[in-house]
């Protein structure tokens, strides 16, 4: 008999859960999320192995490629498209593989997580090589389409690094890097989209902002690598310049203006007293550190 892992095992404390009233059932599910948390922290050692690796391969210009099924392939894809605006990571280095294609991330394609060999062949769509970093997600940690993406980035070199809530899962085994996010038994049985999702959301969270602020996408603590799309981003531009110079909005703006609202060149013209083109020049030698560009 095969052994159920514990994401889909039954949880004994809320075999009861259709007979709560709203107060008591709202509170159960709040309480279980703590437990997402912990398990992130538990994993942190293996988080910050995946972080120290993927700078060295991103830091040569390699692409953070994303693999996974349902929820977890749709918490990949809301990673990979929040690091654009927020860090203007390029949109073509946040490439993501869903089971089931693009159209998935809506609706289910059932059978479409069980597909091997089109886990392998959209990554390798991708022509990944040796400076990129697949990250492939699963719950269960089985899931073939994830295993495939992982198959593919080994047969070019690229860092291969595995998600899921299971311990002992291929997914951990094939991957360099495994972080194990072990939520165990969900408040409802089987439903990942729970914990065991927020757990992952939490993950990739924490790997990508950490590998962002290791590639000087952030400033101190001040995100000064954004793309001021619209006035609250304008305005938000604003603020992070004067936070980062202690010089006044009418400078900071007039600075913004002068280099298409990006924040770092702002920076480095306001403190070095530079023209726009003299700070991206500045930057570009520092390889984008801002702090490297302010010392003396």
């Amino acid at each position: 008999m095969t052994q159920t892992s514990s994401t889909e095992s039954i949880n004994q404390a809320t075999t009861n859960l259709d007979l709560l009233e709203p107060h008591d059932l709202v509170n159960v599910f709040i309480e279980d999320q703590f437990n997402a948390v912990q398990a992130v922290k538990n994993a942190a050692p293996q988080i910050a192995q995946a972080v120290k690796l993927a700078v060295a391969r991103l830091g040569l210009g390699g692409r953070l490629i994303y693999a996974g099924a349902g929820t977890s392939g749709r918490l990949a894809f809301l990673d990979a498209a929040e690091l654009i605006p927020t860090f203007s990571w390029s949109k073509s280095r946040a490439l993501v593989a869903m089971a089931g294609g693009n159209a998935a991330v809506f609706n289910a394609v059932e059978g479409a997580e069980d597909n091997f060999d089109q886990g392998r062949d959209d990554v390798l769509a991708f022509s990944p090589n040796q400076f990129d970093v697949v990250i492939a997600i699963a719950a269960s940690g089985t899931t073939p389409y994830a295993i495939g993406a992982l198959e593919a980035a080994k047969s070019v070199g690229a860092l291969r690094i595995g998600i899921s809530n299971n311990s002992n899962a291929p997914i951990l085994e094939q991957a360099e890097v495994g972080i194990l996010l072990g939520t165990g038994a969900e408040v409802i049985s089987g439903s990942t989209r729970l914990k065991a999702g927020t757990a992952q959301k939490i993950a990739l969270n924490t790997f990508s902002s950490s590998v962002m602020v290791r590639l000087h996408k952030v400033y101190g603590n001040l995100m000064v690598d954004l793309q001021a799309t619209n006035l609250k981003l304008v305005k938000r531009a604003v603020r992070l310049t004067v936070l980062a110079t202690s010089k006044t909005e009418n400078q900071a703006s007039q600075a913004l203006e002068s280099c298409g609202y990006h924040i770092k060149t702002a920076i480095v013209m306001l403190e070095r007293n530079l023209d726009a083109d003299q700070a991206r020049t500045l930057l570009e030698q520092q390889h984008g550190n801002v702090r490297a560009c302010l010392k003396n």
